[in-house]
């Protein structure tokens, strides 16, 4: 995600907000590696594979409208898990930090 700085003026003061550009993509293949997006929304394949890269992404939201296997490319999910699988409607969000895909938001997680 690209961070802008914006500044507001209101009266005499300046206000500072850092702003980040989302790069959002709907996935429609049964595989695909993450590439720098904020939220990807997954849909119209029977399932797809999903791999995080962490060189690219270091944060994610995953909204699924079809099943969804989602695997590190290294490291683990929680210190412990090597995949999670979402079901249809499901949302997750992701955050790499210190070598570990951690799960920060979810709702209707599988784990297997």
């Amino acid at each position: 995600m690209k961070s802008t700085l914006v500044r507001k003026k209101i009266g005499d003061k300046v206000y500072k907000e850092i702003t980040q550009e989302r790069k959002i993509k709907i996935i429609t293949d049964s595989t695909y590696t993450t590439d720098g997006e904020s939220i990807l929304i997954i849909k119209d394949s029977p399932i797809c594979n999903l791999f995080l890269d962490s060189t690219t992404t270091t944060s994610i939201k995953i909204k699924a409208m079809t099943k969804v296997s989602i695997r590190p490319k290294s490291s683990t999910i929680d210190e412990f898990y090597d995949e999670v699988v979402i079901e249809r409607g499901a949302c997750v969000e992701l955050e790499f930090v210190e070598n570990t895909w951690y799960i920060l938001s979810s709702d209707g997680l599988k784990l297997n």
